[in-house]
């Protein structure tokens, strides 16, 4: 059996796993990397590129995000402060189990987080990779290893059926997760479904406010969890106020002609439909009950109290990844603008991976 890397070890490799990634188009950061390292960076931006040709909703834009994103996450004291509250029982731990981990592909790197979970936690890692994003994690396993060789025997990749695992974590959609539920009923596992970003207007937010908003509807194109698809506004709100959000993303929407191809698509449906809509020609906005919106959509709905609004919120609460808003109103919610920067310790469906990984 592998032996188990200790936990200061583990924290030390995903570390430095941090630095490199601040290194791929930082130059600065780059030039002070160790020079070994450098090839293996070069080789990370490689596979990016052939990436980002793949899936062209993988612009160099999102790719760029993306990645100093979880440099910024991988911090040593952000590694430590995540793993703190399991620290003994990371440290007892003996016995590692095989986790096969199923991926989405909607936005980059959107299974990173379970990979990390897998790994931190002293488990094998079993990946099953979305045909949208099959490239990147093991470019990125690929870093980790160059950092600690001993991580390669943990990291096991496959495009077939999954064999010999202990334990699942499968994210899908609404329908897919109905087979996961089938399929991995006798084993411990989490299956995530469908869930949506909501943001919260009050009518009190500045223009800093609205705009850092934008990045919240526009980044990975709307197609992340945690991207904001549906926005409650005050009673008597002007929802045409919601196109400050896409200033700064305008020119960058409306020559990407994947996205434009869903907006003519969605806006000639509801034109059909006779549907009332807003459009500023980038983006439309709809007045819906659902949290749920295609590409190039964002739904709207008014409340008349926060009393009212919060408890839809708490029943509505499993079709809700995260909430973006200026004031606290009772449920846990994020600043606008950081939907898309989730810290160690932000779950998903606010399942805590960790305490399942350990409960193995």
């Amino acid at each position: 059996m592998t032996e188990i890397l200790a936990l200061p070890e583990r924290i030390d490799a995903f570390s430095r796993l941090g630095i490199l990634l601040s290194a791929v188009y930082n130059i600065e950061n780059f030039q002070n990397i160790e020079p070994s390292f450098k090839p293996a960076i070069d080789s990370f931006r490689i596979e990016m590129e052939t990436a980002s040709r793949q899936n062209q909703w993988f612009t160099h834009e999102n790719l760029r995000f993306c990645i100093s994103a979880w440099a910024e996450a991988m911090t040593n004291e952000k590694l430590n402060k995540w793993i703190k509250p399991y620290r003994e029982e990371l440290i007892a731990q003996g016995q590692a189990h095989h986790v096969a981990v199923i991926m989405a592909g909607n936005i980059p790197l959107v299974g990173f987080h379970d990979f990390i979970c897998t790994l931190m936690s002293g488990n094998y890692f079993i990946g099953k990779l979305s045909r949208d994003d099959n490239r990147l994690l093991p470019a990125l396993s690929f870093l980790l290893g160059c950092i600690e060789p001993r991580f390669k025997k943990f990291i096991t990749f496959t495009e077939g059926k999954i064999i010999g695992f202990n334990a699942v974590i499968a994210t899908g959609s609404n329908n897919t997760s109905r087979y996961f539920d089938y399929y991995f009923a006798h084993y411990p596992h989490i299956i995530r479904r469908n869930r949506n970003g909501i943001a919260i207007i009050t009518g009190d937010e500045n223009k800093e406010e609205i705009e850092a908003l934008g990045r919240d509807i526009c980044l990975y194109f709307g197609l992340g969890c945690r991207s904001i698809s549906k926005v409650f506004l005050p009673a008597g709100y002007d929802p045409a106020r919601l196109f400050e959000t896409t200033k700064a993303f305008r020119k960058w929407l409306f020559d990407h002609f994947k996205y434009m191809n869903n907006y003519t698509y969605n806006r000639t449906i509801f034109q059909m439909n006779l549907q009332p809509f807003l459009d500023n020609g980038v983006l439309l906005l709809v007045q819906s009950e659902a949290y749920s919106s295609p590409i190039s959509v964002i739904n709207y709905e008014f409340y008349s109290d926060m009393a009212s609004l919060t408890n839809t919120l708490i029943a509505d609460h499993n079709k809700i990844q995260c909430i973006a808003a200026k004031v606290d109103f009772g449920t846990p919610k994020v600043a606008p603008g950081t939907t898309q920067l989730p810290e160690l310790w932000d779950y998903a469906d606010g399942e805590d991976t960790m305490k399942f990984l350990l409960s193995l």
